[in-house]
């Protein structure tokens, strides 16, 4: 989709732009949302907190800091929520694209968190004193940008869900405002698992600080924008290995095949076999092990293709998997990674009941616009 230049009249305008010229089709959830996103981006036109040095050290002069305190005329943002495909990551970026904020960033969620996680290794190695690394971190981020914009917010580890509420609590009193965008409440966030109830303050944090949207439109856009190419083999036998070896040879393009090694905070994460802009691996070694967001992030960054063999059927008896998978998809979907794989079943059947069949809806429906031409012709995202 074509997003239109930033111009004076804001996201609504963009948006209604998009409508005339047959881009979009009218939808009135997304209207009301856009809408709302055009009353945050009038409050916001021209925001740029002011910035000061911190009392501190000399040496560290030159990291100025924001002033506490977001002006009291706006929220501290929007949380748009709704299930797959009803347009909220599009909404989202075209307020981001036309947000007169000077100092403003837009990143997925799972990305953010490893950075967070990398810049608290650092500044603990850097201050063995037992330093509290949350106030600087917060200082860093306010100064890189005023206004957040995160895709796919969720919270599936206790790390993150411990560490949000600090964080975020001192973002907003530095007056950054978040939008983000979510398939899940906020009240259903981290549902269900153990430790939830020290997250409970982080919901209530954003449900006071940010205005939630629901989307509750009955079309999947993302479906419909589906191409004819095969990029997905069913069932993983002998021929959809051909298939998935004659991938791999045109992506790599020529270059010479062999293993590879990623570094991931510190630490090695293997590549059994790459060339050139593709890797590949079986599913069994890409979700059956111990891997986090971070190495996906990792792999999603360093290749424009991913051949994966072997996606079994998934449900609760093999939920960690499952829960890796959709984690792998999120991260490759982000950054516009093409993914050829022989699977068990197509990516509706893969995961069909069961605790976690219904948070799977979103990596089926992301399964099948992948597929799609217009999703292979987007040029990858590092």
């Amino acid at each position: 989709m074509h997003v239109p230049p930033v111009n004076r009249a804001g996201p609504l305008a963009a948006y209604r732009a998009l409508l005339a010229a047959g881009a979009l089709t009218a939808d009135d959830s997304q209207g009301f949302a856009a809408e709302r996103l055009q009353d945050l981006w009038t409050k916001l036109r021209g925001y740029d907190p002011p910035l000061r040095a911190p009392a501190f050290s000399l040496s560290r002069l030159l990291r100025l800091r924001p002033t506490e305190g977001a002006p009291e005329d706006h929220a501290g943002g929007l949380y748009l929520v709704g299930e797959v495909g009803r347009g909220k990551s599009m909404l989202m970026d075209l307020f981001f694209q036309h947000a007169d904020v000077v100092r403003k960033r837009r990143i997925h969620f799972h990305a953010f968190m490893q950075e967070v996680h990398a810049r608290i290794h650092a500044w603990k190695a850097a201050n063995p004193d037992g330093a509290d690394p949350i106030p600087p971190l917060a200082d860093s981020i306010a100064l890189e940008a005023a206004l957040l914009c995160f895709d796919e917010f969720q919270v599936n580890d206790i790390t993150d869900a411990l560490l949000l509420g600090r964080l975020f609590t001192l973002l907003f009193d530095r007056g950054v405002v978040v939008v983000a965008t979510s398939n899940t409440l906020p009240d259903n966030l981290f549902r269900g698992r153990p430790g939830r109830d020290a997250f409970l303050p982080f919901i209530a944090l954003l449900k006071q600080r940010l205005d939630v949207l629901v989307l509750d439109g009955a079309t999947d856009y993302r479906r419909r924008r589906l191409g004819g190419l095969q990029a997905w083999h069913v069932p993983a036998n002998a021929s959809a290995e051909r298939a998935l070896d004659a991938a791999f040879t045109a992506f790599a393009n020529g270059a010479a095949a062999g293993p590879r090694t990623l570094r991931v905070m510190g630490r090695r994460f293997a590549v059994p076999l790459a060339a050139g802009c593709v890797a590949r691996f079986d599913f069994a070694a890409l979700c059956g092990q111990p891997l986090g967001p971070g190495d996906y992030l990792a792999l999603a960054t360093h290749f424009e293709a991913l051949v994966l063999d072997g996606v079994p059927r998934l449900s609760p008896d093999n939920f960690d998997e499952a829960r890796r998978f959709m984690t792998l998809i999120d991260a490759l979907y982000e950054h516009r990674v093409k993914l050829v794989a022989s699977a068990d079943a197509a990516p509706d059947a893969l995961y069909r009941s069961g605790e976690g069949a219904q948070a799977f809806e979103r990596t089926s429906s992301r399964l099948a616009e992948m597929q799609s031409r217009k999703y292979l012709e987007l040029a990858h995202l590092t």
